[in-house]
């Protein structure tokens, strides 16, 4: 049958659509690519819906809980959404990916290689972040304590950021990730486009150097080597999106204090090819009643989706959001009212070709995953409809734009 180009298109997007429908199964065979303030994949636009689930690799290295990964990703996918973050490290400490500086357990390697394996079955695009600027999970206070144990003079944990020695063990960790070869799917990560793009550190925070110099300087350094390992994948910074001394008439929009990053100055690294946010007003801004949270939301989602758009040209993802069912008055009306808060920031940037690419809660469960609960937790078999209805409706009106 012939067609033409506007037909194949149009057919292209009816059968993506019936499949994002049916919560269809669809393995992932290109890389996603940033042009410009979007994403593409297959030379289409690719706006998305996500989550966050950092536990994937740690519930995968056991076989009585491995279902959970399956089960949490499989619904997921029925509901649209198309990205998860989740860790791809585990430094020292009990079921440690990486055990000592070098020294890697392979069964903990063989969880995360299920998890990408179960990513791509089921239509997934994964942000695998390398480290984790607090100790959960080892993250830069492992790092420094090798580092002490080798016989390194250090200070404090922000000595990540500047030590040799640390920033040797960390790029080792880059390589040895990057270069893993799949033991299930046969593919070496770094060729793998179920990846969509690393990411150097889980809210990477310098207070020991609020001038931001020694932030900047290991994120070019860090950027760049690892490109010079994979240039297939995207890159981003993980950060939370406090404004620096690059922009401090953009100081404004921070909750009232700096923590070393600035969110102009860090993405506009040439190997950074996307801009992060994170809210938590009522972290952030525990002082603030509940209308002073919302309209600092606002004003924190409108700034850096203009500066993404305006100043640094590249696309922003909303990459951690909740709103804690633990906090003093909550309410399920109130927790629908921030995701909608943050969806429709994102959508309305989004359809307008703007830099909004997408969102990703935090957190998704599987059932019977109490021990991981926060406060934050979204598990849909007990979700309210409203809340599940919303996260859907994103996702189906973000996947309307991917044609």
């Amino acid at each position: 049958m012939n067609m033409s180009g506007k037909e194949l298109l149009c057919c292209m997007a009816f059968l993506a659509l019936l499949a994002f429908e049916q919560g269809s199964s669809c393995q992932i065979d290109s890389f996603a690519r940033p042009s410009g303030t979007s994403f593409l994949v297959n030379g289409l636009p690719f706006y998305a819906n996500g989550f966050n689930a950092y536990w994937l690799m740690d519930k995968a290295f056991d076989p009585y809980e491995r279902d959970k990964v399956t089960s949490a990703m499989k619904e997921a996918s029925s509901y649209g959404l198309t990205i998860v973050r989740t860790w791809a490290f585990s430094d020292g400490g009990g079921r440690a990916l990486q055990i000592s500086p070098g020294n890697y357990n392979e069964e903990m390697f063989k969880a995360l290689d299920f998890v990408v394996s179960e990513a791509s079955k089921y239509g997934l695009r994964l942000i695998l972040c390398l480290v984790n600027n607090w100790s959960a999970y080892g993250g830069k206070y492992q790092y420094v304590q090798w580092a002490r144990n080798a016989g390194q003079y250090v200070n404090s944990e922000d000595d990540f950021f500047s030590n040799d020695v640390v920033k040797s063990f960390y790029k080792n960790h880059i390589k040895k990730v990057l270069t893993r070869i799949n033991t299930i799917t046969g593919v070496a990560y770094k060729d793998d486009p179920t990846i969509f793009a690393w990411e150097l550190m889980n809210e990477p925070r310098c207070q020991s150097d609020l001038s931001g110099r020694t932030l900047q300087a290991w994120i070019s350094e860090m950027a760049a080597y690892v490109k010079s390992v994979d240039s297939s994948h995207m890159l981003d910074v993980g950060m939370e999106g406090f404004y620096g001394e690059s922009t401090p008439e953009r100081k404004q929009f921070n909750p009232g204090y700096e923590v070393g990053s600035d969110f102009i100055s860090n993405h506009q690294v040439p190997d950074i090819d996307f801009a992060t946010i994170h809210a938590y007003p009522e972290q952030w801004a525990p002082g603030l009643n509940e209308e002073g949270q919302q309209a600092f939301l606002e004003k924190w989602l409108e700034s850096h989706i203009q500066d993404a758009g305006d100043i640094l040209k590249k696309p922003l993802i909303v990459e951690e959001f909740g709103k804690s069912s633990r906090g003093s008055g909550f309410t399920v009306a109130k927790r629908d009212a921030f995701y909608s808060t943050i969806y429709d920031s994102i959508y309305a940037s989004a359809r307008v070709r703007g830099p909004g690419a997408g969102g990703l809660f935090w957190q998704l469960l599987a059932q019977g995953m109490d021990g991981n609960r926060d406060g934050y937790e979204i598990i849909f078999s007990e979700c309210p409809a409203s809340t599940v209805d919303i996260i859907s409706q994103q996702s189906h009106r973000m996947a309307a734009l991917n044609n």
